[in-house]
């Protein structure tokens, strides 16, 4: 069966909100945005739309993103770049396209519209299908491996650190014991055995049951939050003085690791009594958002992913400024 196009597939979240906070940073002649989580590419066909002059240079880890997004994004020639690689590589990804500074910098984080659709690829917990959760097709690490070979010890740290669930004990043990009687290879498979394993009367508080150990299992396949913690740093120091870098996230992890690195550059480093802040002391970053931006309730009856979204931006003040003078 021939693909849907992208544009048929994907309701970009909060996308005027977006570009509007990186308006001021593409008043440059000639302005590079990185879109570090290209996907099905609908927030970078509205920026090279509003902004004539603008390149975009677009990062995913995913082929079949990049394939889609390349066939959406085909009308616009020279004027974006695909690159296949994961976000912390923000630098390479620019030096790739020819560029050593960035205008601006945009994350949608989280799982894909594109991959929870795609049924054969285990992300949803409500269709069957293999436990895969790559986002990355050719990366070796599957949810089937983590949850047959990881121990219960590790099950149970995985579910409760990135799925927050005060049950990952009970879920963990209710996993190896499944797999003992034989392999679990699908995701029906898993959502029955966490389903026995949550007490009725909590399964559905927080949703489907297996809504967060799904969500744990896919960052550990992927990576996601390790990825992410080197990619703000990144996206901070590849962005030029008055650009700005604008992060979508989807859950508390997320949105916590994008808070505190905003808030740790927007801080001075002058040590405590200091009597002069020296240049070097002085915050790199301002929050130009205050505190997590929401989306709209009339985005979110037409868009149920928009409702857990949250947006932050912030713009480079200066150079980073090393022991000798220089950037």
């Amino acid at each position: 069966m021939e693909e849907a196009p992208a544009e048929q597939r994907h309701v970009p979240v909060m996308l005027h909100r977006c570009l509007d906070l990186l308006v001021p940073a593409l008043e440059s002649p000639s302005p590079v945005v990185v879109d570090a989580t290209l996907g099905m590419g609908g927030h970078t066909e509205a920026i090279l739309d509003r902004f004539p002059r603008a390149r975009v240079v677009g990062i995913d880890r995913d082929p079949q993103a990049l394939r889609l997004a390349g066939r959406r994004l085909e009308r616009f020639g020279d004027r974006f770049t695909s690159i296949h690689t994961t976000y912390d590589h923000i630098a390479d990804a620019a030096a790739l396209a020819g560029v050593e500074r960035v205008d601006g910098i945009l994350f949608d984080l989280g799982v894909s519209s594109l991959q929870l659709d795609e049924r054969d690829r285990g992300f949803a917990y409500s269709f069957d299908a293999p436990l895969d959760m790559r986002m990355d097709s050719r990366a070796e690490l599957t949810a089937r491996t983590v949850v047959n070979e990881y121990s219960e010890d590790e099950l149970r740290d995985i579910i409760y650190r990135w799925g927050e669930d005060r049950f990952a004990p009970r879920i963990a043990r209710a996993i190896v014991a499944a797999r003992t009687q034989a392999p679990l290879d699908t995701t029906a498979q898993l959502v029955e055995v966490v389903r026995s394993a949550v007490p009725a009367a909590a399964q559905h508080k927080k949703g489907h049951p297996a809504k967060q150990t799904f969500q744990a299992l896919r960052i550990e396949v992927n990576e996601e939050l390790d990825v992410l913690e080197r990619a703000i740093p990144a996206a901070v120091e590849t962005v030029r003085v008055g650009g700005r870098v604008v992060a979508m996230s989807y859950h508390s992890l997320e949105d916590r690791i994008v808070k505190q690195e905003f808030a740790r550059g927007a801080r001075s480093t002058a040590p405590r009594g200091f009597p002069v802040e020296l240049p070097e002391h002085q915050p790199v970053l301002k929050v130009v958002t205050r505190g997590a931006e929401r989306a709209h309730e009339d985005e979110t009856a037409g868009n149920p992913r928009a409702a857990s979204a949250r947006l932050r931006a912030a713009e480079r003040l200066r150079e980073t400024m090393t022991p000798g003078g220089t950037r």
